[in-house]
């Protein structure tokens, strides 16, 4: 058998990505010393890296489903398409929202008034911080500082700076349904079902800054990157409206194929309850809950590409952070649609709590 030379020499820099840790990018720059055959076991490491679940960059990542009508999220793993874990939260679980980074993930709690803070790594409640009353959907920005949650009893949003683990603002808004955040540290959003519009809360100075009408009462919405546009579904319109930021108004409105009365019963005169903008903001995914589809228009020609058949009153979507999937919550089935987007096509059907509803897709 031939010998293998003593060593060799390789410098360079590798560049790793955990997913364990996402957000933080290190690199590392070292001379090192070994055999052909260590060396091949760095190149087939590093490849495993790239598409193991635990440690690649590829892995879809996980997905966190709130049970409405019961206490606890549920958690699918995005890459074996099966539920990992169930975190118990406390009774009416309503709304999820997370930092860019996934190491912490808020919920909102109706019966307790209350946001609770989840180790993501652990499952585990880090943090439980009293609201002003009882909340709805959140929003959080990117660096997880500031958290909007909508008081639905409180005619008002909470504004929470979790450094300080309290609400630092309250502003009064009509009938709050809805937060969002676009990607910005210092902006985020608040539906006002009472006054058709939807309102943009500036954090550097804690007020409204912008003030946009939607042409009628405002369900879920979805704010473009550059913030120049949103996309709103409007009480007893199966389809969506357009609305300029800059200009505050109404720019378009597009009608869903034509379908029966929805018969959803958690979601009484909404038969368009969730719509999200795909990552490359190139589409948008809007859902039917009067004919149990989802329906995907083009983001520049309004134009419809296609549809994707789920399970019963399909409630919310979101998408994994790499695009690959778009994942709808069907509360009138229990579980949730897990859908390959450039195929268009559901791949798994996944059972998870009673009467899902709002869900998120985060990294590893």
């Amino acid at each position: 058998m031939d010998e293998e030379p003593a060593s060799i020499s390789y410098t360079g820099a590798i560049q790793v990505e955990p997913q364990l840790h996402p957000g933080y990018r290190e690199t590392w720059i070292e001379e090192m010393r070994m055999t052909p055959r260590q060396f091949l076991f760095v190149l087939l490491f590093l490849s495993a890296a790239h598409y193991h679940p635990a440690l690649g960059a590829s892995a879809p990542g996980w997905l966190y489903v709130t049970n409405s009508l019961g206490d606890d999220i549920t958690v699918i793993d995005l890459q074996s398409l099966k539920v990992v874990r169930d975190i118990k939260v406390g009774a009416d679980v309503h709304g999820v929202c997370a930092p860019a980074d996934g190491r912490r993930l808020f919920t909102t709690i109706e019966s307790e008034r209350n946001l609770k803070i989840i180790d993501t790594e652990t499952g585990k409640i880090l943090n439980v911080i009293p609201l002003t009353g009882r909340p709805n959907q959140c929003a959080s920005t990117p660096n997880g500082q500031y958290v909007g949650i909508p008081i639905r009893d409180g005619n008002s949003v909470d504004i929470v700076d979790t450094t300080q683990q309290k609400v630092v603002k309250v502003l009064p808004v009509k009938e709050p349904h809805n937060c969002y955040n676009s990607g910005s540290n210092e902006d985020l959003y608040v539906s006002s079902m009472g006054d058709g519009e939807i309102d943009r809360i500036d954090l550097r100075t804690m007020t409204y800054s912008e003030r946009i009408p939607v042409g009628g009462i405002p369900r879920p919405y979805s704010v473009s990157a550059d913030e120049r546009k949103l996309y709103v579904a409007l009480s007893d319109f199966h389809g969506f409206a357009i609305a300029s930021i800059p200009q505050c108004k109404i720019i378009g409105r597009v009608d869903l194929p034509p379908a029966p009365r929805s018969q959803c019963v958690l979601e009484p005169h909404t038969p368009t309850h969730g719509l999200e903008l795909s990552p490359d903001g190139s589409q948008l995914w809007v859902t039917s809950l009067a004919d149990d589809r989802v329906y995907v228009y083009d983001t520049r020609t309004n134009k419809l590409l296609g549809q994707v058949q789920t399970g019963k009153c399909p409630n919310w979507i979101t998408f994994s952070r790499d695009g690959r999937y778009c994942c709808v919550s069907n509360s009138g089935s229990d579980n949730c649609s897990i859908i390959d987007v450039r195929a268009r096509k559901e791949v798994a059907r996944v059972k998870v709590g009673k009467a899902p509803k709002r869900l998120l897709a985060l990294a590893r």
